[in-house]
């Protein structure tokens, strides 16, 4: 059983920080590729950051610079630093997993097979 539970999110000022943690169990995370995506009421989900199981990582233009994937293979942990958060950037963020060490579209939500519940961020003007 795969499981993905997500946590970290909160409400901060725009402009503020906040690390988005993804704990993963279930199957062998090394081996995986993982991303975060978002979604905001009324919006589509967007893909937001990815990475493969050789470590290649990938972002969305919009939060290149501001935001840097991560994982921690010893803790089975996937995490978002995020930083000089925008208003427009509350959502719903979700962690989401594919057990294969490559996809095509890495910020693309079809190619995940599992993911969490998601977390809720909310950046104030």
């Amino acid at each position: 059983q795969v499981r993905l539970v997500e946590s970290g999110g909160g409400s901060v000022q725009a402009g503020g920080s906040l690390r988005l943690s993804c704990a993963a169990s279930g199957y062998t995370y090394r081996w995986n590729c993982m991303a975060w995506f978002r979604q905001a009421p009324g919006k589509e989900r967007e893909g937001v950051a990815a990475v493969d199981s050789a470590g290649n990582i990938k972002y969305a233009d919009s939060v290149k610079g501001r935001f840097t994937i991560s994982k921690d293979n010893s803790k089975n942990t996937l995490y978002l630093q995020m930083n000089n958060l925008e208003p427009e950037e509350t959502a719903m963020y979700y962690c989401a997993s594919e057990p294969r060490s490559y996809v095509g579209s890495p910020l693309r939500g079809f190619e995940y097979r599992y993911w969490g519940p998601g977390t809720q961020v909310t950046v104030s003007s």
